[in-house]
C-alpha cells in the first residue's frame, strides 16, 4: 500500500463525502451503493453506531457550540428506527484533555443510557500520559496491556477490537500501533474463525489517507496483515472529521465525520485543522455512522447520516 495515494485515488474516495452511503458484506464480498434520501433500516440482528472527535472545549469559528452539536448526535441516535446495541467512540472525546471538558462529554453521551465503547484520540492523551482519559472511559475494559488502552470483546457474534494508535503522536506523525499492541493483537486473533465478522475502530486510520499530514498508520500493514485472513473485517476511523472509504480485498475501511468541525480534503490546504462550514450548513458536515447486522445474510450495512438529516 502506497505511503502517499495519487492526488486521482483521493479525489476518488473523496466521491463518497457527503452522501449516504450503504456498504455490504456478504460472503467476505464488500459492495457499495450511494442513498439518493435517508436511509430505510433494514431488519437487523442488531445495530451500533459510530461517533468521533466531539472536540469538547473546543470554541472557536469552526463552532462555538461543539456540546450543542454533540447533544444533536446524541438526539439522532436517539431517533433511530431501531435502537443501538452499543455506541463506539473513535476518539478526541476532549480538545484539551482536561477534566471539565472530559465531564461534560460524559454528561451528553451518558444521557443516552447507552452501551459506549471508546478508544483514545491524540487530544485525549495530553495529560500525564493519557490516564485521566484511560481510567474515566475505558476503565471497565480488560486493556491489552497496563495503561494500553486497547481491547476487544464480542457482540451477537461479531468481534470488536479497540486499537490505540495515538500514544507518543508526535505532531503532524502518521499514527503509531507499536510491538507490545500488535503481540497482543496477535494473540487476540488467534484461533478465531476467518467467518467470524471483525469490526477494528481505532482513532487514525489504519490506511494511508495522506502520509503530509500523518493521516495514516505507521504500522498499521502489520496489524492488516493479521486480519486479511478473516472474510468480513470493517475498520472504523476518526481524526480526520470526513467520509472516505476504501477496498481492500476483504477489508473495508471507513472514516468518519466528526461531531465538532469539518476539516479540509486531503491537501486541499496548507495544513489540517478546523475548517469554517458556510453559513447555516455546518451540521450538513457533522454526522454519525449507524451499522447494522443483518439476521441470517451475513450483511454488514454502514450508513453515514450529517446532522442535518
Amino acid at each position: 500500500m502506497s505511503s502517499q495515494p495519487a492526488r486521482r485515488t483521493v479525489l476518488e474516495c473523496m466521491l463518497w463525502a457527503g452522501a449516504g452511503v450503504v456498504w455490504s458484506v456478504a460472503g467476505g464480498v464488500p459492495r457499495s451503493r450511494l442513498l439518493g434520501g435517508p436511509a430505510q433500516a433494514a431488519e437487523a440482528a442488531f445495530s451500533f453506531v459510530q461517533i468521533s472527535d466531539s472536540h469538547i472545549g473546543f470554541n472557536k469559528d469552526a463552532n462555538t457550540d461543539v456540546p450543542g452539536t454533540l447533544q444533536a448526535a446524541m438526539g439522532q441516535i436517539a431517533a433511530l428506527k431501531q435502537a443501538p446495541a452499543l455506541v463506539l467512540h473513535s476518539g478526541d472525546v476532549s480538545h484539551l484533555s482536561k477534566p471539565a471538558q472530559f465531564d461534560t462529554a460524559a454528561q451528553i453521551i451518558g444521557a443516552g443510557k447507552l452501551d459506549v465503547h471508546y478508544v483514545p484520540g491524540e487530544h485525549d492523551m495530553l495529560e500525564d500520559d493519557g490516564r485521566p482519559f484511560i481510567e474515566r472511559f475505558q476503565g471497565r475494559e480488560k486493556a491489552g496491556a497496563a495503561g494500553g488502552a486497547f481491547y476487544s470483546f464480542d457482540q451477537n457474534g461479531v468481534h470488536f477490537i479497540g486499537l490505540n494508535n495515538v500514544t507518543n503522536l508526535k505532531a503532524g506523525g502518521l499514527g503509531i500501533l507499536g510491538a507490545a499492541q500488535l503481540a497482543w493483537l496477535a494473540d487476540d486473533l488467534n484461533g478465531r474463525a476467518a467467518s467470524q465478522p471483525i469490526v477494528v475502530f481505532a482513532h487514525i486510520p489504519l490506511w494511508t489517507v495522506y502520509a503530509p499530514w500523518g493521516w495514516g498508520t505507521e504500522d498499521g500493514e502489520r496489524a492488516l496483515a493479521l486480519l486479511r485472513r478473516f472474510g468480513s473485517v470493517t475498520v472504523l476511523n476518526g481524526h480526520i472529521h470526513q467520509v472516505m472509504q476504501k477496498v481492500e480485498g476483504t477489508v473495508a475501511f471507513h472514516t468518519a465525520r466528526s461531531t465538532a468541525f469539518p476539516q479540509p480534503a486531503p491537501g486541499a490546504a496548507a495544513s489540517p485543522g478546523p475548517m469554517k462550514a458556510d453559513a447555516g450548513k455546518l451540521r450538513g458536515v457533522l454526522g454519525i455512522r449507524e451499522v447494522q447486522v443483518i439476521a441470517g445474510q451475513a450483511e454488514l450495512a454502514i450508513v453515514d447520516t450529517s446532522l442535518a438529516g
